[in-house]
């Protein structure tokens, strides 16, 4: 029974559509009364049963592919987060009272992903509707030979749809792995910062193309005295976010070498991306390091703020200089810039909203979850500490946005 009082339950199992749910290992966790009709099984024979033990391909039919293509979507689905809406499949269906006996059907699938607390998928929804006869009834009127014609033309245009759809997954994964060695080569380990330590971590999505727009940053200014820290989050994906991510990442840190502070280096930035495309509602946030007054000055365009956790677990959010997102205005304004002190021993972590957002749940819940983990984890060093932030925050699943992470001990 929901919150609302509704039996959800009930309401699946009188669905009038035919739906099984199934777990991410492809295996019944439930069907509803119509699903069972129309593949003519019970549920004792579905439910806690491998799909594809109940449904094999027509070991008759040599050219048999339906098996495969649902798999292949089943998967994708599971692993990407996002539904899929597969073409006319024909799957032939064993008759349960004639073993042996092979059925030719057609069907039109749609997966859909069930998404967890933690917004991880969970289950696979998989609705299915025949269309055995209306491929039928389309060729009955127009005579046997017509009806064969009609049958294979529908069939072939949906094959050929299926191979289409692959060859740009497949395209779309190339372009992916191009992407992720340019990130990779545009995102290098930081130079050392004295006797200060530092980790940085970049992580893609899992099994998205929403990757290689993030970025980060870490050096020392000139004299020594401050050291700037950044991190950056490009709308987009693929090749163009990661282009758009090397030449933004690369303005930002030649503006703070001389601008007087970080919200003038995100001004900079700014002008610069009204003339970068792909650059707009890209959000930033920078950080400067007084090492011998003990402050910390920053400004954030757009950006999740950074956190600070001081030696004793006291946590604090720097969001009082806070502005829209890069080329969010029409016009220059001033940026605004806050600055805040800090114990030695402290620790600062920047990071993007890939780490702390996930679907159906606010932002909040996300910021609270670094937080304790951040508190947790303190005395770890740098490295162990990114470590175990990513332990912490990212779902066994794996993120859907890609997520960049600097740790500072100060």
């Amino acid at each position: 029974m929901g919150a609302t009082g509704i039996d959800f339950e009930a309401v699946f199992r009188a669905l009038p559509g035919a739906v099984a749910l199934l777990s991410k290992d492809l295996v019944f966790a439930d069907a509803n009364e119509a699903y069972l009709r129309l593949s003519g099984r019970t549920r004792e024979e579905v439910l806690g049963r491998y799909l594809f033990d109940v449904f094999p391909d027509n070991p008759d039919d040599p050219a048999a592919s339906g098996m495969r293509n649902l798999h292949a979507s089943l998967c994708r689905v599971a692993a990407s987060g996002e539904a899929d809406s597969m073409a006319l499949q024909r799957y032939d269906v064993e008759d349960p009272d004639r073993p042996g006996t092979w059925e030719e059907r057609y069907w039109s699938p749609v997966n859909v992903p069930v998404f967890g607390p933690d917004g991880s998928v969970v289950l696979v929804l998989h609705r299915v509707e025949e269309v055995t006869e209306l491929i039928r009834a389309r060729g009955s009127r127009g005579g046997g030979d017509r009806a064969r014609v009609l049958e294979a033309e529908l069939y072939t245009r949906a094959r050929e749809l299926q191979e289409l759809n692959q060859r740009l997954r497949d395209a779309h994964a190339r372009e992916r792995e191009v992407a992720l060695h340019l990130q990779e080569a545009m995102l290098p380990e930081p130079d050392p910062l004295g006797h200060h330590s530092a980790a940085v971590r970049y992580r893609p999505a899992t099994g998205a193309l929403n990757v290689c727009g993030d970025w980060y940053d870490l050096f020392d200014l000139p004299g020594r005295r401050y050291t700037a820290v950044a991190v950056g989050d490009v709308v987009g994906h693929g090749l163009r976010a990661a282009g758009v991510m090397g030449q933004l990442r690369s303005a930002l840190s030649a503006a703070s070498r001389v601008a007087a502070g970080p919200a003038q280096a995100l001004e900079v930035l700014g002008l610069y991306a009204r003339f970068v495309k792909g650059a707009e509602s890209t959000t930033a946030v920078s950080v400067f390091i007084d090492w011998s007054g003990h402050t910390l000055t920053y400004s954030s365009a757009g950006h999740p703020p950074p956190v600070l956790c001081a030696p004793d677990g006291t946590v604090t959010f720097l969001d009082l200089a806070t502005d829209p997102p890069l080329g969010a205005r029409p016009e220059h304004v001033t940026r605004p810039q806050s600055r805040t002190g800090f114990t030695e021993g402290s620790t600062l972590v920047l990071y993007t909203d890939g780490l702390v957002e996930r679907r159906h749940e606010d932002i909040d819940i996300g910021l609270r979850r670094l937080a304790d983990s951040v508190v947790r984890h303190r005395t770890a060093d740098p490295e162990s500490l990114a470590d175990a932030l990513l332990a912490d925050l990212v779902p066994p699943a794996g993120i859907t946005d890609d997520t960049a992470l600097v740790v500072l001990r100060l």
